[in-house]
């Protein structure tokens, strides 16, 4: 018989879409997918091999995606459907097919918005549910029966710190009930490596002192700070008058921020690159000598990525990003609307005094913390996996 349809999962996963778009959330539960396949490969001795099984129900992805995941330890249930209202029908009766059938020992809820109808699913059988929160959905208050949805799981995982915070706050949650699962950084593909010559000649940066931001140039984002940046821009140029702004991403916002730069003398520092594919990242963040990003972020996964590549990085100083500087262990956090407070930490970084200066330190610090190896672990911990050896 085929493995595949033999299961009796442990775990039962509900996601709305993790092969047919991209995202921040996608690229978390990817690396949740991934560690967890790590744990359960074949040729790993458990207790009990069949404890270590789940199905995983998709609403919005199709069969014909293609799926990196397939294993014979994962049952995969495509629920796309055509109209798409139909597809919570269809969802809500897998999983309930799920609970009746093989009764697992929890079901993980992967969004906010399908809580509401885990939640009433489970609750009639007894099976705890916990729901996966990243960040800003979680944020503001929600409406009563999400809300309720949240206050009623068994547990709640999210990012941060600063993230759990911030939904105890709005929605009046049990700060006991969340468990951290942070985000990870490769560091097998973000390296250190000598600035690319092709991008110094492409964007005009020989000589240079070089600033860099990864992020959407939307008028939405404005919290990321890249017109703060700009704003310190004369200030920094002062002490460092080689600097230069490389802006990499795209969005409505950009004519703004060009404008503003033509305002302040700095057009000819800052250099709006456009978009940049996933795979060319890296060499992106070698051409620069500080990641600069004073922003609210749940997380901050650039962070890690700039720092992985041993590049020195600022964040802000109220946000989730505490968690990958290590409450400024690694990185400088500056209040994040301050321009002042952006140049001078800025003009320090690029003195390159500091030990969090320190290329191949940083990588070290941070991959232990929130590398591949340190997410497996955290994740083995919270699915309570007993692997012996």
């Amino acid at each position: 018989m085929d493995k595949k349809t033999d299961l009796n999962p442990q775990f039962l996963w509900c996601f709305l879409e993790i092969l047919s778009c991209e995202g921040g959330i996608q690229s978390y539960v990817k690396d949740i997918l991934k560690a967890y396949l790590d744990l359960i490969e074949p040729g790993k001795k458990f207790h009990s091999p069949t404890d270590f099984q789940s199905e995983i129900l998709l609403l919005r992805d199709a069969p014909g995606c293609p799926n990196p995941y397939e294993n014979s330890a994962i049952k995969f249930d495509y629920l796309q459907t055509k109209p798409p209202a139909l597809g919570r029908i269809r969802l809500a009766l897998t999983l309930l097919r799920g609970l009746l059938t093989n009764r697992p020992q929890r079901v993980f809820c992967g969004h906010i918005n399908l809580a509401r109808l885990v939640q009433v699913t489970c609750q009639p059988f007894g099976v705890p549910y916990t729901v996966l929160t990243y960040g800003k959905e979680v944020w503001q208050p929600l409406p009563p029966k999400y809300r309720n949805a949240l206050q009623q799981a068994d547990q709640i995982w999210t990012i941060s710190r600063y993230s759990r915070d911030q939904a105890c706050q709005a929605n009046q949650l049990n700060p006991e009930k969340f468990r951290l699962l942070p985000c990870m950084v490769d560091g097998n593909r973000f390296t250190p490596g000598p600035k690319p010559q092709p991008l110094i000649k492409r964007y005009a940066l020989h000589n240079a002192k070089v600033l860099m931001t990864v992020a959407r140039l939307w008028s939405g984002d404005i919290y990321k700070g890249v017109d703060v940046t700009i704003r310190a821009l004369p200030q920094i140029s002062q002490t460092i008058p080689n600097v230069k702004y490389l802006v990499i991403g795209r969005g409505d916002d950009q004519p703004r921020l060009a404008n503003l730069a033509q305002e302040l003398g700095v057009a000819d520092q800052v250099v709006f690159a456009g978009f940049v594919p996933t795979e060319d990242l890296v060499d992106h963040y070698r051409v620069a000598d500080a990641y600069i990003m004073p922003s609210q972020e749940g997380f901050g996964i650039v962070y890690l990525e700039a720092m992985a590549c041993g590049i020195p990085v600022l964040s802000g100083n109220a946000d989730g990003s505490a968690d990958p500087v290590q409450d400024g262990k690694l990185g400088w956090q500056v209040p994040h609307r301050d321009p002042d407070a952006v140049a001078k930490a800025c003009i320090e970084i690029l003195q390159g005094n500091d030990q969090r200066c320190q290329g191949q330190w940083l990588r070290q610090q941070s991959l232990t913390q929130f590398g591949q190896d340190a997410f497996r672990v955290q994740l083995q911990k919270l699915l309570n996996l007993s692997v012996v050896s």
